[in-house]
């Protein structure tokens, strides 16, 4: 049986006007046990990542603002990938497509002359980059302060962390890139927010934009030929 991909949308929300911001696409495998995260990203065929993509965003084109789409660096340095993220911009045209770059490890090690390449032609397309997961993975401060520049948007996971939220240390971490966004005049997305008690403490720390279950869990983006085929 061929593995069977699809993309969940979760919703970003700006608590200051109460309103949805935009979307972030999370793909998700079907499996005997239901839909589940896929083991690997980087073993999925590149090809089958391009084509879902192009797919799903023409679904959504002109439905969002803003939607947010997952890359390794591995990812981004396949051709396939690459292009199919520019057609998506193209597509979802005037709705802004923002990359997402993952603190995943990739097999290969690339530079940052070699990254920031692909990220140009990104940018040079109408795409914005968000660094995904900062403090966490290869995105910890030394290694994406150079991508800082080109840059729109930094996202902080609180589930990227085995303690809760009122965890000083976990604020500190909080607060250091709070303060980059600021720095950089960059969004900052704090996802994992999980009840009313995380809402709030991230309202008294100043964080407006928002991601996580508290809001809505991730909901299946059916393609029009799985109607067809239901």
């Amino acid at each position: 049986m061929q593995p069977f991909y699809r993309y969940f949308v979760q919703p970003q929300i700006d608590t200051k006007t109460n309103s949805v911001i935009g979307y972030e696409l999370l793909m998700k495998e079907l499996t005997s046990e239901g839909w589940s995260l896929p083991e690997s990203f980087s073993a999925i065929d590149p090809q089958v990542t391009a084509d879902l993509l192009i797919q799903t965003t023409k679904v959504l084109s002109l439905k969002v603002r803003r939607l947010s789409v997952n890359i390794s660096r591995e990812q981004l340095m396949t051709t396939s990938i690459a292009k199919a993220i520019i057609q998506s911009q193209q597509q979802l045209y005037p709705t802004k497509l923002v990359v997402e770059l993952t603190e995943d490890d990739s097999p290969q090690c690339y530079s940052f002359e070699e990254i920031l390449t692909q990220l140009k032609g990104f940018l040079d397309n109408g795409i914005q980059i968000s660094l995904d997961d900062v403090g966490t993975g290869v995105n910890h401060f030394n290694n994406i302060k150079q991508l800082l520049p080109f840059a729109s948007e930094l996202k902080f996971a609180l589930q990227n962390f085995t303690d809760q939220f009122v965890d000083p240390l976990i604020q500190s971490k909080l607060h250091f890139w709070h303060a980059m966004s600021k720095e950089y005049g960059l969004r900052l997305v704090l996802e994992g927010i999980e009840d009313k008690a995380d809402s709030q403490l991230s309202e008294k720390l100043g964080i407006h934009i928002k991601q996580g279950y508290y809001y809505s869990k991730p909901l299946l983006l059916k393609l029009p030929e799985d109607y067809m085929q239901a």
